[in-house]
């Protein structure tokens, strides 16, 4: 069963506050603004024009729950999860920024289930999945470049992996003692199979700029880098290709082609770095 705080969202129409009715049903504000969940559990807050940004497709979002499926980034859910609450032990609220198909928040719900559960996403093919995945959780549709559906202080922790960042929102919505946990590629990222897979190359300096971009807002509280040796089948590297921000300009059948003629299996490394920051203190 759905369930929110008081007062937790925001109408992205009136700012006034929303609430969960008809049996979580419905989101509705004071003013009588109405967004009423989808039949596949999700919410969508989208209004008037819109989004103007390219949201994953159906058959990236298929991709990249074959690939989570199959259990290769397991471990890395878990240290995100650990991180967390090593920094957060009991947090009331909770939010993915850029949620996707809700593989990692799923665990922080698991491991808190008092907390209140947020995920936003543009894209609605991949809310389907979080809305199944997440038992409490509130799926919404919405641009993390707008002004967020969440009031000031909200929530607890901020999730953003391999997701937009809005420095100046995830700082408003966050509570004092609340943190923010970024997930990036580390450079070598998959190389074994970039080419062949048509993945988008790694900048040298990432991690260095998440930080820099939130330079003023936030300090780097942790940090913590994440490798694992990966034995992927032919599909799965066809799911991490489609799967990611190369997916928009790949063409599925091409890639197939391009796929089949690898061996049956091959060793590949992911690299990541988890980077924890708190909200910067002036001194």
């Amino acid at each position: 069963m759905r369930r929110l705080p008081e007062n937790l969202l925001c109408c992205p129409v009136c700012a006034a506050p929303l609430e969960l009715l008809d049996g979580a049903g419905a989101l509705v504000c004071g003013v009588g603004h109405r967004f009423d969940a989808a039949k596949q559990g999700y919410f969508n807050l989208l209004t008037g024009r819109g989004t103007e940004f390219q949201s994953d497709t159906a058959v990236m979002v298929q991709a990249r729950t074959d690939f989570l499926g199959a259990g290769h980034y397991d471990h890395l859910r878990t240290v995100v999860a650990d991180l967390a609450q090593r920094h957060v032990a009991e947090p009331r609220a909770i939010l993915d920024a850029g949620a996707g198909t809700g593989y990692y928040l799923a665990e922080l719900e698991r491991r808190h289930p008092a907390a209140a559960v947020l995920a936003l996403d543009i894209s609605k093919f991949a809310l389907r999945r979080a809305a199944g995945a997440l038992r409490d959780g509130v799926c919404m549709v919405w641009d993390v470049w707008r002004r967020l559906p969440v009031r000031d202080a909200g929530v607890d922790v901020v999730l953003n992996v391999f997701a937009p960042r809005n420095p100046e929102e995830f700082h408003r919505v966050l509570g004092p003692d609340g943190v923010l946990v970024v997930v990036t590629p580390l450079p070598g990222h998959l190389a074994e199979i970039a080419d062949d897979a048509g993945l988008l190359e790694v900048r040298p300096d990432k991690a260095r700029g998440v930080a820099t971009s939130l330079t003023g807002l936030f300090d780097e509280a942790d940090s913590v880098t994440v490798e694992l040796s990966l034995q992927l089948s032919r599909a799965d590297i066809y799911h991490v290709a489609l799967m990611g921000p190369a997916g928009h300009h790949l063409v599925p059948v091409d890639l197939w082609a391009d796929v089949a003629v690898l061996p049956a299996r091959t060793v590949a490394s992911a690299r990541f770095t988890i980077q924890v920051f708190r909200k910067h203190q002036a001194r």
